[in-house]
């Protein structure tokens, strides 16, 4: 549901957009792409990490709290009338108590990452992944989308595991009536074009 609706909610903005403008094309750089985000600690870091989004991506915000129309605001100063956040179920997700020690250790988590400099830093884990969470969680995810995800791999270590796309190469993008690269032409992405895969 979520999917269809951001995909039809972009297309129209870029129709109307490009028409007023006399243009042709995307309206934003990439594709929406879904991550399912394991309830608990990785569900709370990515949390943080989504309220460091403006942080990331202008030098105008140096705290998240600085871009009102933002989610740390939204949980650091509950609203009264209005709320866009069901306080109750993101405690249940965030694996938290109170709305106090929500607030706390929301706070600490964006404060660290500002003082030490990561909140610059894009993870692609949050991004790119298809599932973020515990081992158990990532390869459930994995079996629940057994004929999707071909050739997938759970990688990671300690209590944090990423469902990631397989890396391949360049030839086997293609089908087979267009695959006119020889076996020494094929390369692995990253690998110095002198190395032959």
């Amino acid at each position: 549901m979520i999917p269809k609706s951001l995909q039809l909610g972009a297309g129209k903005t870029a129709q109307e957009f490009n028409r007023r403008k006399k243009r042709k094309g995307a309206y934003w750089d990439d594709r929406y792409h879904a991550t399912a985000v394991e309830t608990g600690d990785h569900f709370f870091r990515c949390l943080a990490y989504i309220d460091l989004n403006m942080v990331r991506t202008t030098v105008s915000f140096i705290m998240p709290s600085a871009w009102v129309h933002g989610g740390y605001n939204e949980i650091q100063n509950p609203r009264q009338r209005y709320s866009l956040i069901d306080r109750e179920q993101l405690l249940a997700c965030c694996g938290l108590g109170t709305d106090e020690q929500l607030r706390k250790e929301h706070r600490k988590l964006v404060e660290e990452a500002v003082s030490c400099s990561t909140a610059t830093t894009r993870e692609p884990g949050w991004t790119e992944s298809i599932a973020v969470g515990s081992k158990s969680f990532a390869d459930g995810i994995r079996e629940q989308l057994q004929l999707r995800l071909t050739g997938r791999k759970v990688k990671g270590s300690g209590r944090h595991y990423e469902l990631r796309e397989q890396e391949t190469t360049y030839n086997t993008l293609f089908a087979a009536e267009n695959a006119c690269l020889s076996s020494e032409n094929m390369y692995l992405l990253g690998l110095n074009d002198e190395e032959p895969v």
